[in-house]
């Protein structure tokens, strides 16, 4: 036998080796052995969609794949990215922010330890919108309702990517692989909008925005709402401080952060010191160094974080909401605290008699002593009028037990008090910020994101395109009962990439879909070619009885005897490398070894090729009857002699042959020669070909092919076209990330040019091989503007500028400054260059 010894693999004797694999999967990475029929793709290409996994965006509406592997749910559970319960127990609140379950505090003996309903409960934080360093967000959605009741080790609660406790990165999507009008050319994608429409793609992406207060030379910035030259319309959205409310929709532009930089002294004219001594303005002495939304970016304000060195009245309103928030919990806190000691006490006092109970702040008896309580007594009792530090029983053992417990719930109330002015005096304490910061302030914006053109998308076998066309519901190709698909990709991906199990994915899809289960194939040991076969079939009948508008019920088979079927196909089907889907089929299903429910389908599917059969029978007949009637109708209301001539007898001869005929003979003449056995020998026929009849009948094929029609213009395409479901994920390459355009902008300070990137705001580079293109094309004018007034010709830009805004004509470009760059260099290597005219006058 093959195995593995370090670095080599020598052939040895089973008696030899001493170790085996435990699973296939232990041969792949985790993200590989997500790669449904991972066996029948190429490494590069799985390599690829391994890759393209961990870039995958976190959506809105993330679904559970229908095809996975099985290791979706513990890859969600081993992440860390929902929420477990670590105990059992009954969920008593659910809020977006926590998630609290009693995990049996109620039936907690009066003899155990005392206040231990406290520690019954435990409280679960939710996470809410964190940002991530891709920019996307963190958002967990509690899955429970109050009342639930929730095992050890449950998922109570979803993180972003997973459904259902389930890794969910994409969604599921109806899929033809066609080319369509061109638009699907070299891996581009066709997308229906209806995925924009329902937000199948959408996702949510957090910005991050910092603002430095910083102590500079001229004096300290500051934050503030007062800044010079700025309408009341640009400012209507910052709060007495100078920052953004939360909840506030920013586009680019909008001021974020309102910020004062001084100018320095600068001396001013007699008549400016006049005018500033009697209007008293500062605004010259300021700059306006606000943070605004850079271009590209809009939103909802969702979070503003301060830091400060210093106090000042910026930092003073949020320490307030701060510290608001620590006492709320903390009331919270004591509060149960105070639920859980009286509950506590209440089972304690039941069956004991009074020895004394005063009211509370008085000497006055509550119940007089000897007072038996019994009965609903303590239950009705409010502890809360009682004096519980002189509370007192007639058993001495009672007294202990409702005296620890008192002192346990104050002993508890202290570590509270304690934990809230310790995180009270952290909010209190200075921010550690870099040198020369005395302030920062970060504000969160976040924004939903539909999918684009231009956006990139992948599956999980390395097939990734980019968005090239959004096109409405109405023009997608469509199948034969009218459903538009959801995605068009082109065929031609396919077999030069070598990366088939999208397309044995894209079947075993589809039958998930119509047939309700989920499929698991583990890598190396999942479905073949005959499983999928099989239920290729089963799902067709399905999806013909709906599309035939058949009167008969389709089968319906549930997941666990899907799984038993498949089970039983493992040992009967045909297993090698010559068989194909179409060698397979339901009639596998009869064989004496099946189990019961295997069986049982298949006699339900006999069933209901009959009762289908009828209907269709009776379909071909009424269409004969009514094809009959109305060439009656032509041929009396016609004059022609050649209209009731022979051919035109022969022609009514036959459609009244059609008209009277059985209904077997019907689906005979109408080409369903397996359906018109089935009806006379009462489903003794052959069951296969007879659903092949019936899926061809609805438009469909049985080895996963329909025929589709072009939504634009109605008609039949010319092929038969490969149609499923498909797991498509949306890639954290966003066109909205990329998309840049500018006008104006910084420029280098040697070179005078334009800087490059969208991070500094630059422009596009005009390299050597563009110049040439405008240098073979003669556009003359364009390559002289794009070389000086467009670049770096200081002078000549200015002039530009300056004859647009009046509506002159444009001057004649200067020099560039990259000619007097190279002037410089060539004088640091001794040479002397001067600009001047030669003999002849030229310059």
């Amino acid at each position: 036998m093959l195995t593995r010894k370090g670095d080599d693999y020598p052939l040895l004797a089973p008696e030899h080796i001493e170790y085996m694999d435990v699973a296939p999967e232990q041969l792949v990475s985790i993200a590989a052995a997500l790669i449904p029929f991972l066996e029948h793709d190429d490494a590069n290409r799985a390599l690829m969609g391994s890759n393209m996994q961990r870039q995958s965006v976190p959506l809105l509406f993330p679904s559970a794949p229908l095809v996975g592997t099985g290791l979706e749910e513990k890859v969600a559970r081993d992440s860390g990215a929902v929420i477990v319960a670590s105990r059992g127990g009954t969920v008593t609140r659910v809020t977006a922010d926590e998630i609290l379950i009693d995990a049996g505090g109620k039936r907690a003996k009066a003899s155990s330890a005392p206040l231990s309903r406290l520690s019954q409960h435990d409280r679960y934080r939710v996470k809410k919108f964190w940002r991530t360093n891709q920019d996307t967000a963190i958002n967990q959605r509690p899955l429970v309702q109050v009342g639930d009741t929730v095992t050890e080790g449950q998922v109570i609660a979803d993180g972003p990517a997973t459904d259902h406790g389930e890794l969910a990165l994409g969604s599921n999507v109806v899929v033809a692989f066609m080319p369509w009008y061109g638009h699907n050319f070299e891996d581009a994608i066709v997308l229906s909008e209806r995925l924009v429409k329902d937000d199948v793609y959408s996702s949510i992406h957090i910005q991050e925005l910092e603002l430095h207060v910083r102590d500079t030379k001229r004096g300290q910035e500051e934050i503030t709402r007062e800044i010079p030259n700025v309408s009341d319309e640009a400012l209507v959205d910052l709060d007495e401080r100078g920052i953004v409310r939360i909840g506030a929709h920013v586009v680019p532009g909008d001021i974020l952060v309102g910020k004062i930089t001084p100018k320095g002294e600068t001396e001013l004219s007699p008549e400016e010191k006049l005018l500033t001594a009697i209007f008293g303005e500062k605004a010259k002495d300021v700059k306006d160094s606000s943070l605004k939304v850079p271009p590209g970016m809009k939103g909802v304000i969702i979070d503003v974080k301060i830091f400060s060195r210093i106090e000042d009245q910026v930092v003073e309103k949020d320490r307030g909401e701060r510290i608001g928030e620590v006492r709320r919990i903390e009331n919270d806190e004591k509060a149960r605290i105070s639920t859980a000691m009286l509950e506590e006490l209440a089972d304690l006092l039941e069956g004991q008699d009074v020895a004394l109970m005063l009211k509370a702040g008085t000497v006055e008896e509550f119940y007089p002593a000897g007072t038996k309580l019994s009965g609903a007594m303590p239950k009705d009792l409010d502890l809360t009028e009682i004096d519980l530090k002189t509370l007192r029983v007639a058993d001495p053992a009672a007294n202990d037990r409702i005296r620890a417990t008192i002192d346990a719930a104050a002993a508890e109330r202290a570590k509270i008090e304690e934990k809230a002015e310790d995180q009270i005096d952290k909010i209190l304490q200075p921010d550690e910020l870099p040198p020369g910061v005395i302030q920062l302030v970060k504000v969160y914006i976040a924004e939903k994101r539909k999918v684009s053109v231009g956006d990139k998308m992948a599956g999980r076998h390395g097939n990734k395109g980019i968005v090239a066309r959004i096109v409405p519901e109405e023009d997608m190709p469509f199948l034969p009962n009218g459903e538009p698909v959801d995605i068009v990709l082109n065929p031609l991906g396919v077999p030069s990439r070598m990366n088939v199990g999208q397309i044995l994915e894209t079947h075993l899809g589809w039958c998930a879909q119509l047939l309700g289960f989920e499929a698991k194939t583990p890598v190396f040991r999942g479905a073949d070619e005959a499983e999928v076969g099989t239920l290729l079939r089963l799902a067709g009948y399905k999806w013909a009885a709906q599309a035939l508008y058949l009167r008969a019920p389709a089968p319906e088979p549930t997941s666990e005897v899907i799984t038993q079927m498949v089970d039983d196909l493992k040992r009967l089907a045909p297993h090698g490398e010559k068989t194909a889907m179409e060698d397979v089929g339901i009639a596998l299903l009869a064989d004496a070894s099946a189990a019961p429910s295997t069986r049982a389908l298949h006699d339900q599917v006999r069933t209901f090729l009959v009762e289908a059969a009828k209907d269709l029978g009776a379909r071909e007949q009424q269409q004969s009857r009514h094809a009959l009637a109305f060439h009656q109708a032509w041929v009396e209301e016609a004059d022609d002699a050649t209209l009731t001539g022979p051919p035109s007898k022969k022609v009514m001869k036959d459609l009244e042959a059609k008209a009277e005929a059985s209904p077997a003979d019907a689906l005979v003449a109408g080409g369903y020669p397996a359906l018109a056995e089935a009806l006379e020998s009462n489903g003794k026929g052959d069951i296969d070909a007879s659903v092949e009849e019936l899926m061809r009948a609805a438009g469909l094929l049985p080895y996963g092919k329909a025929r589709l029609c072009d939504g634009r213009t109605g008609q039949e395409f010319e092929g038969d076209v490969t149609v499923g479901s498909i797991y498509m994920l949306k890639l954290s390459h966003l066109v909205d990330d990329k998309i840049h355009a500018r006008s104006i902008g910084p420029y280098s300070l040697v070179t005078q040019q334009p800087l490059a990137g969208k991070a500094q705001f630059g422009g596009q580079r005009f390299g050597e091989m563009e110049v040439w293109a405008l240098e073979a094309y003669g556009a003359a004018h364009v390559l002289q503007e794009m070389l000086t007034v467009k670049s770096d010709d200081v002078n000549g830009r200015s002039k530009v500028y300056e004859a647009i805004v009046k509506g002159q004509n444009l001057p004649q470009p200067g020099i560039p400054e990259s000619f007097n760059v190279l002037v410089k260099e060539l004088q640091a290597l001794g040479l002397k260059v001067t600009l001047g005219t030669t003999a002849d006058g030229d310059e």
